[in-house]
């Protein structure tokens, strides 16, 4: 962002919530924040963390915000608009963080005014954890945001919002709400809801005992456990709101799987191969645009004690061809974040050949003030 925010009100200080605010307090990009939550054990914990300047049950605490983030359950964010509206300031703009946008758009439009554009935002990032102590200000670096505002918004207000995300770290992108929905039921909800059924399955056997799935779980089924132990409320309602997107692709996925069952059935392992080896492309692209690494355990590392120090040690950075190698002077963008690990983010043009791309690896924390990490 150019400037910071005068004031931002966030409503819902779950994850995504308390996470927007530390990293906003981190990063110098609102010089007030106002968290309001409806919840008065939820509010008493944000003033404890010191995630606002002004901490509130009530809706009327948006009263002069210039940008206000509905970060709640989809289900809910129509009846938090309206009560809300009556709040808000000419000019101040709206938005929201959920998982699924052209119900949102439904839910909320309607309560606000012309003077109150909407801009609606999902940051495609998360872990399987809720509530104001589990957020983190990195939670969006190097991850992507969609913005889905309606034809004719207001620049001045998508931009708005688009500076606050990319001061968060995050890579945005415009596409339609109806668009949004059909990926993220693929790259998303689908995938959440086969995480609910294998694990509710395992859970179900007769034939295995429960102590036995717990103590023999493999790598896979642990990390389909983490994505079952996501917030029920939340994917309750992303599944209801987004139900005709994630019913076309589980009817895919059927047809996908009857294929996969007839392959085991008639053994033809030429079928399984081929399937496989696209799979683990995928995986491979994944990891080469950051949104992964390569690491063991799927990338995340296990950090035992976090760290307050900040770090601003020389990192040199070493593109994928061997001779071109970059200190921090000779990158254009270059950020450093500090809690419990070090997230590097380097855009960068080598030569006038190469296109412009962005490079992220997190780290924990190295006691050498010096060291090179190459590309993989």
């Amino acid at each position: 962002m150019s400037e910071a925010l005068p004031r931002l009100a966030i409503l819902g200080l779950g994850l995504i919530g308390s996470s927007i605010a530390r990293g906003a307090r981190a990063y110098g990009l609102a010089r007030e924040i106002v968290a309001i939550d409806r919840d008065p054990q939820v509010v008493e914990r944000v003033k404890a963390l010191e995630l606002a300047e002004l901490a509130s049950t009530e809706a009327a605490a948006v009263a002069g915000a210039d940008l206000v983030i509905l970060c709640v359950p989809v289900g809910a964010i129509g009846d938090v608009a309206a009560q809300i509206a009556p709040h808000l300031k000419p000019g101040a703009v709206v938005s929201d963080v959920g998982s699924v946008k052209a119900a949102v758009v439904a839910s909320v439009t309607p309560h606000l005014s012309d003077d109150n554009p909407f801009v609606p935002a999902h940051p495609v990032a998360g872990t399987e954890y809720s509530g104001p102590d589990s957020g983190f200000a990195t939670l969006f670096g190097n991850r992507w945001c969609i913005l889905t505002p309606a034809e004719g918004t207001d620049e001045a207000a998508v931009e708005r919002v688009r500076g606050l995300w990319q001061g968060l770290g995050a890579i945005v992108e415009t596409m339609t709400p109806e668009h949004h929905d059909l990926v993220l039921a693929i790259t998303s909800h689908v995938p959440h809801l086969i995480a609910y059924n294998i694990v509710g399955t395992a859970a179900d056997l007769e034939e295995v005992t429960q102590s036995e799935v717990i103590k023999f779980s493999a790598g896979g089924f642990r990390d389909f456990t983490r994505i079952a132990a996501s917030d029920p409320t939340m994917w309750r309602d992303i599944f209801l709101t987004n139900r005709d997107a994630v019913l076309e692709m589980l009817g895919r996925f059927n047809e996908d799987l009857s294929a996969l069952s007839r392959a085991i059935r008639w053994g033809d392992g030429e079928a399984l191969h081929e399937l496989f080896t696209r799979t683990r492309a995928i995986r491979r692209g994944i990891v080469a645009m950051g949104q992964e690494t390569a690491a063991p355990d799927f990338g995340r590392a296990r950090v035992e004690a976090p760290s307050t120090e900040t770090s601003h040690r020389l990192v040199e950075v070493k593109p994928s061809e061997p001779s071109q190698t970059f200190s921090k002077e000779s990158l254009p963008k270059y950020r450093i974040f500090s809690e419990g690990k070090l997230l590097f983010q380097a855009s960068y043009k080598p030569s006038d050949a190469w296109a412009e791309k962005l490079w992220v690896q997190k780290f924990n924390i190295p006691s050498a003030d010096k060291f090179t990490e190459t590309e993989r």
